[in-house]
Formats: structure tokens, C-alpha cells, sequence
């Protein structure tokens, strides 16, 4: 199967243009930091994120750090909360609760995945859907 155009045609006549994807993501950043703090000037709640850790999975806890240092870059307020891979079902049932609950909270994550003893699908039901940030509640797929 012959290409439409050659690599060589698309460059030389500018038929794609690469984005540099750091650079983008640092602008939009930029822009979302300096809207909340014009949110927090004018007497707004600065936005605020938590994050739920269980045990001490290496690409889980490279995320979770992803998600805290770029609330600090945008000016979000970010918890978080961690459990070692012994916390129980309803303990974790219970911080979900609480962050459901509480009002200074806009949004939060339970890091997937979680020890084999807990309910994933459990836990993600317990979420409200207004505070789900990963959006795997079943109110987000129109269930």
C-alpha cells in the first residue's frame, strides 16, 4: 500500500506542524493559576484536590506526585492521604465518605489499583459523582 504523501512532501509543504507538548502543558497551567488566583482575589475558595493512596506502588505513587505538584504549579490546594496495602475495605469506605462529605474538598482520586482484598468497583461507587476527578463512576458513562 502506496502513502497518500511522502514524509519528505508533508514537511516541505507543511502539512502537519509538531506541538511541543511540555510547553503547551506549562501555558495552560499558567493560564489556570492565574485564573484561580483571581477566583481567591475576588473572595473565592481556592480549588482543592485530594488524592487517596493505598500502599506503595511505584507508577501509583509517580502519578499521585504528578497530580500534587501540579496543583501547587495552578494554585490548587491538595491533599493527601495515605494507606498502607493492610487498610480494610470499610476503612477506605470511610475516608471516601468523609471526603465526600467535606466541603473544602472540590475533587478527589482513590489511586487504582487497590490491594486484591478491596472492592475496586466498590470503592468507586462509594465516590460521588461530583467530586469523581478519574470519572469512573457509572454516572459518567450514563448508567
Amino acid at each position: 500500500m502506496q502513502a497518500l504523501f511522502s514524509l519528505e512532501y508533508i514537511l516541505k509543504n507543511k502539512l502537519m506542524q509538531l506541538i511541543d507538548g511540555k510547553a503547551t502543558a506549562a501555558a495552560i497551567k499558567a493560564e489556570l493559576a492565574a485564573e484561580v488566583e483571581k477566583m481567591v482575589a475576588a473572595g473565592q475558595k481556592r480549588p482543592h484536590l485530594a488524592a487517596v493512596l493505598v500502599g506503595h506502588d511505584g507508577g501509583s505513587e509517580t502519578y499521585v506526585n504528578n497530580k500534587v505538584k501540579a496543583c501547587e504549579v495552578c494554585g490548587f490546594k491538595s491533599s493527601l492521604i495515605r494507606y498502607e496495602d493492610d487498610v480494610t475495605e470499610e476503612e477506605l469506605l470511610a475516608c471516601v465518605a468523609r471526603l465526600n462529605a467535606d466541603t473544602d474538598v472540590d475533587g478527589f482520586i482513590v489511586q487504582l489499583p487497590l490491594p486484591k482484598h478491596i472492592s475496586e468497583q466498590k470503592v468507586i461507587e462509594a465516590i460521588d459523582y461530583r467530586k469523581d476527578v478519574d470519572g469512573f463512576h457509572l454516572s459518567m458513562w450514563g448508567v
